[in-house]
């Protein structure tokens, strides 16, 4: 009997734990993503993204890198490619046991591990090599998953894209990120 009562509390807690994490709602120019943040995961990512997202930071900003068979990454630039200023960067989380499969965010860095600030990007297919401890000993901290509106995310991986300035694969016509709202807890 004791362990049943066990076993009961501990699917209680992780079931709760789980429903516990955040979502947002992310509308683009192609349409809008609803995200669950992985905040028993990656709690310092995602404090940082949710906080970006209350400054409305990411409001106006594009998807200003689009690979298809890769990813698509945002966050940081406006429609004009000029980035703009963030706040410190954060400690990578990348040892949180999430993988970059499809569907998936991650925070965007340079070949420091510890530089991500605002970027994100989501996962096209599974990128195992993005994965801890990936090529550097790191790997890309993944944070969330879009767990509505794949399909629009399919659409952005679609735009043509081309060169603009110093940065390669950059669409044509931007894709903006309208907005970014934390949705109320269920």
């Amino acid at each position: 009997m004791h362990r049943l009562f066990l076993l009961l509390f501990a699917f209680v807690f992780s079931v709760s734990a789980h429903a516990a994490n955040p979502r947002i709602e992310m509308k683009t120019s192609q349409g809008t993503l609803i995200i669950e943040l992985y905040q028993d995961k990656a709690p310092k990512t995602v404090e940082n993204f949710l906080q970006y997202a209350k400054d409305g930071f990411f409001d106006g900003t594009v998807f200003h890198r689009v690979i298809p068979d890769f990813m698509i990454q945002g966050g940081g630039f406006g429609p004009d490619m000029k980035q703009k200023a963030t706040r410190a960067h954060i400690q990578n989380e990348a040892k949180n046991g999430l993988k970059n499969e499809l569907g998936t965010l991650a925070m965007a860095r340079t070949s420091d591990p510890h530089s991500a600030s605002a970027q994100f990007f989501i996962n096209l297919k599974h990128n195992s090599f993005l994965d801890y401890p990936g090529r550097d000993g790191w790997g890309y901290a993944v944070f969330g998953k879009v767990v509505q509106g794949f399909d629009v995310v399919q659409q952005i991986a679609k735009v043509p894209t081309g060169n603009n300035g110093p940065y390669q694969n950059v669409p044509m016509k931007p894709v903006l990120i309208d907005s970014v709202k934390l949705l109320p807890a269920k």
